[in-house]
């Protein structure tokens, strides 16, 4: 058993859709269930421009293109790898800032403190859907004039202050890989506020294409798919009642783990609407997370170390300063498996061996 579980619409659901498929001969390049995708997403996310990508990785690809990131780009050492290898594939540098110890987004203390005149922007995540600190990222990038990113791949649905996740930023990107809250089994989006951004996004996710023979610039394949499109339009009908599930099992988890010392779960605070989209827990060291990760293994279950390793170690990027709280947060955090009908014995499972590990 993995750390979640691809949820499947009902099989008629899909078919369904896909007829229409059929009907139009469209498979690709916006078709009818693209922008009714499009469409569906931008009202409920809460976001003014919204375009669906073939995933999240060209989704962010495409928003440091369109901002015309270059040269260095400050972001966390603490995320999933795409979020490093969007910017080297797009020949920019990343110079990594350390992550704040209670949330472990990134630090505008340390986003200030690495920032150069070479520095061309910020691009930050809402690790495991909880906001970064939003206003102090935002005082830094105002006061050296920077554009921000934010990585809100595991934030479908998420709200912050009563506004969606996604509006923050001068761009945001999200991932529908099958994995997430929401999926089209591949997918992504890039959204934006400003009307110029917009469409010189519209226009990237096409090759560039302003016609069927003018060009407004150079851009790329991030179309996604009316088969994509389908299975979308599919699952978004089962997103609230899977939030809720997902929730369900958290607070399955929180209750059984009260009081255990030596561990600490992360909360939304009281100005997020979370969406449950993963359970980390920290724990005291990297012994009991490895003695976790093999005793379920044993049972066939296996937990996940989200992030691990630290990005700034990955191969083949240049040697840079140490990053200690996200080296030490590496070791200590693990994400615990979270998903509709997950079956009570494994919660139980899993709850037992974190409790004996955390009390080691």
């Amino acid at each position: 058993m993995q750390v979640t579980r691809s949820f499947l619409p009902g099989l008629d659901e899909y078919v369904a859709l896909l007829e229409g498929v059929w009907e139009t001969g469209q498979l690709t390049n916006h078709g009818p269930l693209v922008t009714r995708l499009e469409s569906r997403l931008r009202d409920y996310l809460d976001v003014d421009h919204l375009f669906a990508i073939c995933n999240g990785t060209v989704a962010l690809q495409i928003a440091i293109e369109a901002l015309e990131f270059a040269g260095d780009v400050i972001t966390t050492p603490f995320s999933y790898v795409a979020t490093t290898s969007s910017l080297v594939w797009q020949h920019c540098r990343p110079v990594f800032a350390d992550i704040d110890r209670e949330s472990l987004a990134i630090d505008p203390a340390a986003i200030e403190s690495v920032i150069t005149p070479e520095t061309t922007g910020i691009l930050a995540t809402h690790v495991y859907g909880f906001p970064c600190d939003i206003d102090g990222i935002g005082r830094v990038a105002e006061k050296y004039g920077l554009k921000i990113i934010y990585d809100a791949a595991h934030c479908f649905g998420a709200r912050f202050r009563g506004r969606g996740m996604m509006r923050y930023g001068d761009a945001a990107i999200s991932s529908f890989h099958a994995t997430k809250i929401f999926h089209c089994a591949e997918g992504g989006a890039v959204t934006v506020s400003d009307s110029e951004l917009a469409e010189r996004v519209a226009y990237m996710r096409n090759f560039g294409h302003k016609g069927r023979e003018d060009f407004h610039g150079i851009g790329i394949n991030g179309k996604l798919s009316e088969l994509h499109a389908a299975m979308g339009l599919a699952v978004f009908e089962h997103v609230e009642d899977i939030i809720a599930s997902r929730r369900a099992v958290v607070e399955d988890y929180w209750q059984r783990l009260d009081g255990v010392e030596g561990l600490r779960f992360l909360k939304p605070g009281p100005e997020v609407d979370w969406n449950y989209a993963y359970l980390p827990v920290v724990l005291p060291d990297e012994r009991a997370v490895e003695s976790v990760r093999d005793r379920l293994a044993e049972a066939s279950i296996y937990p996940r170390r989200y992030f691990y390793p630290p990005l700034h170690r990955l191969p083949g990027l240049e040697p840079g300063p140490s990053m200690p709280v996200a080296e030490e947060m590496a070791t200590r955090v693990m994400c615990l498996p979270v998903f509709p009908g997950i079956e009570e014995m494994v919660v139980e499972k899993v709850a037992s061996e974190i409790a004996r590990a955390a009390a080691r």
